[in-house]
């Protein structure tokens, strides 16, 4: 069986239950720091209301969403305006397919040849291997260790920063 091709695009409000979908996986909302059980609602306005600076975008296959990455600039803190945060969650039958990988790519060139970023950071708990794993791949490196940083499952997590600085 051949891999399903993979497309970027920017969300539209109309994705609102696709990505509703994404983070109503468990192995999804186990990688991430959102909240079991988001509402349709949540999305719906997080998608026709975005904030100012946040940019999502959305991978496509087989004609379904089944990944969103999430830019977060900072364009009321002057000295942060190089920088931004990433979030990024993948439905959980599209793990390990190269979903990541094609959002990670765009989000980069996003990033770096259209919104001038210096710097990109993300938040990643310590024993999500495969997300650490495909963020060194892109230039991140570990920053620190946030010790008890997140309640998941019943118990307090580790959670990385991890940082990536552009070249040049």
């Amino acid at each position: 069986m051949s891999e399903a091709s993979i497309t970027i695009r920017s969300a539209e409000p109309t994705d609102a239950e696709a990505i509703y979908e994404i983070y109503s996986q468990p192995r999804a909302i186990w990688g991430t720091f959102q909240l079991p059980f988001p509402s349709l609602e949540l999305w719906r306005r997080r998608l026709s209301q975005p904030p100012e600076g946040t940019y999502t975008l959305v991978a496509v296959a087989e004609q379904a969403v089944v990944g969103t990455l999430g830019i977060h600039t900072f364009p009321s803190k002057p000295r942060r305006h190089h920088a931004a945060m990433i979030g990024m969650g993948v439905h959980d039958a599209w793990h390990r397919k190269g979903v990541g990988t094609e959002l990670k790519k765009a989000a980069i060139e996003l990033a770096d040849n259209w919104l001038n970023l210096h710097r990109l950071e993300l938040e990643v708990y310590v024993d999500n291997e495969a997300a650490i794993g495909l963020y060194r791949r892109f230039g991140f490196t570990v920053e620190g260790t946030l010790v008890d940083y997140a309640f998941r499952g019943g118990e307090y997590v580790n959670a990385y920063v991890m940082g990536r600085i552009r070249a040049g």
